[in-house]
């Protein structure tokens, strides 16, 4: 019988931060542990879900990596939960604390629980709700994450895109009382028992040092920053372990943290997320040229207000699955696994923005397709 609680790891930041990918890494390289994932991210199709159960499940067949040693929790096909419909601090009694009291009734056979939020979401309703008896009993936060944007941050724009996103806002006089993202990353690093500043290869020394600026002013000196690029997790699972183990106790001083989104509250402002004002839609295809997608889908980002694109990719007489992932003007691709045996092969791509024709962006990015759909 597990006498402990469960920790649980919060992991926040903007879209596009490196949220997914480091949740994925501890899902790959991290043995031993029975691992819960809960995940919530805007769109219609829940890619980084998808990600996550393909790197949760290691002995499923048409994997291509580990996850040695580590147990899918029983009667879960892969230990993770969506909570796909809004964001996770507008519906944590709707959606969130029911998944919590199923996740305590599991409690044996599950080790760490790690929270994934959305890009736009703030930790602190999340962390209070730790605090309800059914779930203070058996489970408590680990450490609240925050991901940073290392070169979005070093250029002042603090998220991919953020004119654009903050020109809407002006524009829209049902957002004129929201945080701007400034003020919404305030409220995520002011959460924060650890900061992670991510795609640091990117960054020139002058430019580390402005993010080391941003983040001290906005974070307690106990709070330690971590920079990292895309080798620092590689094959370093004692790294990711350390990252499971910070025993913060977050939920016993979230309620003395005082953030902007409270005080909008406190002033009578109404509650509207600006996410609740993008544009999201599922393309799917089926396979396709891995040149000519990446060039068709660089021209929609020059072309529309495209936040994140993000998704899976069939690439012709290739047996792993292609990872896209863009974000401003920024695409990247990797192989994550191979395809299964019965599994479909196609491409399927969630775009995030705001005042797009999806037929439009279907049209240009079928240009890339070799086979029907």
């Amino acid at each position: 019988m597990q006498l402990n609680k469960i920790p649980a790891t919060v992991v926040t930041g903007f879209l596009g931060s490196g949220k997914t990918t480091l949740l994925a890494s501890i899902l790959r390289q991290v043995t031993g542990k029975r691992i819960a994932v809960i995940v919530n991210e805007f769109g219609e199709q829940d890619i980084d879900s998808d990600v996550l159960r393909s790197c949760s499940l290691g002995c499923e067949e048409g994997s291509e990596e580990g996850g040695e040693g580590k147990t899918p929790i029983d009667g879960e096909e892969s230990g993770v939960y969506e909570l796909a419909n809004g964001c996770i601090c507008c519906t944590v009694e709707e959606e969130f604390l029911p998944v919590m009291k199923k996740l305590v009734e599991r409690r044996d056979q599950i080790d760490h629980i790690l929270i994934e939020t959305s890009g736009l979401a703030l930790p602190k309703p999340l962390v209070q709700a730790f605090n309800w008896p059914d779930v203070r009993q058996h489970c408590t936060v680990d450490a609240i994450i925050t991901v940073v944007d290392g070169p979005a941050v070093a250029a002042g724009r603090y998220a991919a895109d953020v004119d654009k996103v903050e020109a809407q806002r002006l524009a829209d006089e049902n957002l004129d009382h929201d945080p701007s993202l400034k003020e919404l990353l305030d409220d995520q690093l002011g959460a924060a028992d650890l900061v992670i500043v991510s795609k640091t290869d990117l960054l020139s020394e002058k430019e580390r040092k402005r993010v080391e600026d941003v983040v001290q002013q906005r974070v307690p000196a106990s709070v330690k920053t971590l920079f990292i690029d895309r080798e620092t997790f590689a094959d370093d699972s004692a790294k990711l372990e350390a990252l499971m183990g910070i025993a913060a106790a977050s939920e016993e001083t979230i309620d003395e943290i005082e953030n902007h989104h409270d005080r909008y509250h406190a002033e009578g402002a109404h509650h509207d997320h600006a996410h609740d004002h993008f544009d999201s839609c599922v393309i799917t295809l089926g396979e396709v040229d891995g040149d000519r997608l990446a060039v068709a889908l660089q021209q929609l980002l020059k072309d529309y207000r495209i936040y994140r694109a993000k998704g899976f990719a069939a690439l012709p007489g290739k047996p792993m699955r292609q990872v896209v992932q863009a974000v401003g003007k920024r695409l990247d691709t990797h192989f994550d696994r191979l395809w299964g045996k019965e599994e479909a092969r196609r491409t399927q791509l969630v775009i995030i923005g705001r005042g797009f024709d999806p037929a439009k962006l279907k049209d240009a990015l079928t240009t890339a397709e070799t086979t029907a759909a």
